[in-house]
């Protein structure tokens, strides 16, 4: 196979490992005449914009851990069993998940901030309507809308990025700061959910309505205009759409009820085959298409394929953790929603300060080493949390786990982004934020319904574990999710192997000379 880089529409290159490479002169060029910034010297316009898109995602992550925080006082108040509860994430990540190749490619299409602009009303509106209802259905619903929503500003926000900042410093810089701002919002979420929930857990949902008010009107006055694609007439692709989105929807739904119905029951695997059924289905159409929703040879990339899989590791992991994490805090522990907020808070504090400065490390040394030393991190800290037992201390049990955490995610966050949508031309930019923030959320879906199914075994019964079920589970599911992030230190260490073989066989035929 060829290792030539691959040419990029921001004028450098990108090898097969990930790693960009630019002229010289980068560093120091202006703004380009189509208007790409170039320089690592942004003015108000671009601040403002970028302040914009980085507001949406912080959006998405506080409203997310806020809810999280609140699920015990929704039971409480509407009498809903914990498999309801459950349907007040899951449904979120139902419609995101699902739906999220479809935003991606709907914002390369219809345009980018179109896109984003209508979806962050609806997320306005779920989020007011789900601070009044007093039924669990239409509350699930309201979820439901709002992840739906969130399919589409994700990957159309990411896009105006890739597509607004140029390869290289420029785009690395803005990538870790967007990155560092929604894990900074997940990590305050917590907080926040925990001191909102003590007036009221309406609270949590009707907070983020107004912030998403103020997001869009600002995004109308600073997101550039950007126009449709020339595709975007005639050209929608709507037997794709159905069976790719019916994949994703079949493939949620079924990993999420799992944990309930068993992942023998004849319901499991017959979501399980409709998922695999429809997924065939979309590639044979996709195939024949001449304007595919998804064009499968942007697959074909090394370095895309591994952004991907670690974006999997990366989330499914860490929901993973938290899940198991906050029932080992509450449940076993008695530590109160707040005091377990607290006790996750130096993980994100150290993304939101560390994510910012990874796009200089990633420009001295590329994406794959600094995701390999972030998932690393992952699996170091993981390990670290199986002492934990009956008399747990903050010191010497969750900080160091919490701030190794923390720099996992403050290095793949931003590299995984950043590798996902190098070499990829401005009209698929779209596509490719699509595939790396679906593989984040399938990744979610899945490691926690495994996590899920594990404490479910060990308590006996749908609903809590209960403490002594909770301390049995703890240490199978810690090392679950520890067997995730190492998948994706294998993995990053397999594209790696092939490059640090060419340089050994380079050194001896220097010294020969």
């Amino acid at each position: 196979m060829s290792h030539s880089p691959v040419p990029t529409p921001g004028g450098g290159a990108v090898a097969d490992d990930g790693t960009t490479r630019r002229p010289e002169s980068s560093s120091t060029t202006t703004d380009g005449a189509d208007g790409v910034i170039t320089s690592e010297r942004w003015g108000g316009s671009t601040w403002a914009a970028l302040i914009v898109l980085c507001g949406a995602l912080f959006l998405d992550g506080l409203d997310v851990s806020m809810v999280g925080m609140a699920l015990p006082s929704i039971g409480g108040d509407l009498g809903l069993s914990a498999g309801t509860l459950q349907w007040i994430v899951s449904g979120y990540v139902l419609g995101y998940g699902g739906l999220l190749l479809l935003g991606g490619r709907a914002a390369d299409l219809l345009g980018r901030r179109r896109v984003f602009l209508a979806a962050l009303w609806i997320f306005a509106g779920a989020s007011l309507l789900g601070a009044v209802v007093d039924d669990g259905t239409l509350l699930i619903v309201t979820r439901f809308i709002k992840g739906v929503a969130a399919a589409f500003t994700a990957p159309a926000g990411l896009s105006i990025i890739t597509t607004k900042f140029a390869e290289g410093p420029a785009r690395n810089r803005a990538l870790s700061i967007y990155t560092a701002t929604g894990a900074s919002g997940f990590s305050l979420g917590l907080v926040f959910g925990g001191l909102l929930t003590e007036v009221g857990w309406r609270f949590t949902f009707l907070v983020p309505g107004p912030l998403a008010v103020l997001v869009a009107l600002a995004a109308a006055r600073f997101i550039a205009k950007d126009a449709p694609s020339e595709d975007s007439h005639g050209h929608y692709d709507l037997a794709g759409a159905a069976t790719v989105t019916g994949s994703m929807l079949a493939l949620v739904y079924t990993v999420v009820e799992a944990p309930m119905r068993g992942w023998g029951d004849p319901l499991t695997l017959i979501g399980f085959a409709a998922s695999v059924g429809l997924m065939a289905a979309f590639v044979a159409i996709e195939q024949r298409t001449a304007h595919p929703l998804v064009r499968l040879g942007i697959l074909r990339s090394k370095h895309i394929t591994h952004a991907n899989v670690t974006a999997f590791t990366v989330f499914g992991g860490y929901v993973g953790f938290q899940f198991i994490g906050t029932l080992y805090l509450q449940d076993a522990m008695g530590w109160s929603p707040i005091e377990t907020a607290l006790g996750f808070l130096p993980g994100g504090l150290l993304v939101a300060f560390g994510a910012p400065r990874a796009g200089a490390l990633i420009d001295r040394i590329g994406t794959p080493r600094v995701i390999l030393i972030g998932m690393s991190a992952f699996v170091v800290g993981y390990l670290l949390f199986l002492r934990a037992g009956s008399n747990p201390s903050f010191l010497s049990l969750m900080l160091p786990t919490m701030l190794l955490v923390g720099v996992g995610f403050a290095l793949c966050f931003p590299s995984f982004n950043v590798q996902a949508t190098n070499g990829i031309e401005d009209h698929e930019q779209g596509l490719a934020s699509g595939l790396v923030n679906t593989s984040m959320q399938i990744g979610g879906a899945v490691v926690l319904a495994l996590v899920t199914a594990v404490v479910s075994s060990r308590g006996g019964g749908e609903g809590t574990a209960g403490a002594d079920g909770v301390l049995d589970a703890l240490h199978p599911a810690t090392l679950l999710v520890s067997g995730v992030a190492l998948i994706g230190v294998l993995s990053t260490l397999a594209v790696l192997a092939p490059r640090l073989g060419r340089r050994r066989e380079v050194a001896p035929a220097i010294g020969a000379d």
